[in-house]
């Protein structure tokens, strides 16, 4: 286990630059304790003010937590969530981060996460190819994705791209850890089309068979295809349907295993995600975001290829 320790002890330093006089709150919950000890463990070896909370299991990602654990999450210097749902676009962790805190969140993480694929990739490269797609987000107006004949438009006009690096080392910063992907808030009634998702859907792993879903003005009305009333049930009848987010996988290093921490960095993807978007600058709000990831699109940002 000593090996883990390390790279726990590189993340907490590296990723995190978490100094002695800081507080840090390793946050987790009955299914992802063993893993977040190791994590506590390294922590202690930086700082006397490691916290360690099991919070109450989510249904979802995107889910709220409780009041109790929002409040400690605010009050910490650097907050670590290794659970089994994301609490990435909650409120819990945007109110941390407008009080100066750092987040960063690991989301159904394994063992073998941490010993292979996108928590080893080149750092440097993933800053370089995340700021590249960052960059033509924030300049690019309508997008459109192409996959097997099937076709997807909307629009980001007046958006702004998000870095999404794994390196969160500065006041209010918060993201994935492993990371790579460069995301944005689309404007949530102009998606219209269908799409084709053969990769991952977050909650429900590698898909079996392609599922093809159909949007009009941003919101998903079918989801055809063996895990279309999973992922439907997952988003329930309200906000939680309309999109929410456009993502560009940027990690070279990512392998798609199901767990859309790490499916969603996979290089050469993209995702579209449902529910809530309000914590990253759109203006849906929802306690529900659920990622689906795309394999090989082609990709048009006002007319021009990029993917």
């Amino acid at each position: 286990m000593h090996h883990l320790h390390d790279i726990a002890l590189n993340v907490l330093k590296g990723n995190l630059n978490v100094q002695s006089s800081e507080s840090l709150l390793i946050l987790t919950d009955s299914h992802k304790q063993d893993i977040a000890k190791i994590f506590y463990e390294a922590g202690l070896s930086i700082t006397a003010n490691t916290m360690f909370m099991v919070m109450p299991l989510l249904e979802k990602s995107g889910q709220e937590p409780i009041h109790a654990v929002s409040e400690l999450m605010a009050n910490a210097d650097v907050t670590l969530c290794i659970t089994s749902h994301s609490l990435t676009h909650t409120l819990a962790r945007k109110h941390a981060c407008e009080k100066g805190g750092r987040v960063a969140t690991m989301p159904g993480v394994t063992l073998e996460m941490l010993e292979q694929g996108a928590l080893h990739a080149d750092a440097q490269e993933i800053e370089a190819t995340v700021e590249k797609y960052v960059l033509l987000l924030n300049t690019t107006k309508d997008i459109r994705i192409v996959k097997d004949g099937h076709e997807l438009t909307f629009s980001v006009d007046g958006r702004f791209g998000i870095r999404s690096t794994g390196v969160i080392r500065q006041p209010g910063e918060y993201g994935n850890i492993p990371s790579g992907e460069s995301y944005i808030a689309p404007i949530e009634t102009s998606a219209n089309g269908e799409i084709l998702v053969d990769g991952s859907i977050a909650n429900i792993g590698v898909l079996k068979e392609p599922l093809l879903l159909k949007i009009k003005n941003g919101r998903l009305e079918e989801a055809i295809g063996p895990d279309g009333p999973p992922l439907l049930a997952l988003l329930g009848e309200g906000n939680g349907r309309v999109i929410a987010e456009f993502g560009i996988g940027a990690n070279k290093s990512a392998i798609l295993c199901g767990n859309v921490l790490e499916d969603e960095k996979v290089y050469g993807t993209i995702h579209i995600a449902f529910g809530s978007n309000a914590p990253f600058g759109g203006a849906n709000a929802s306690d529900v975001h659920i990622d689906c990831v795309v394999k090989s699109p082609i990709v048009y940002f006002d007319g021009q290829q990029v993917i």
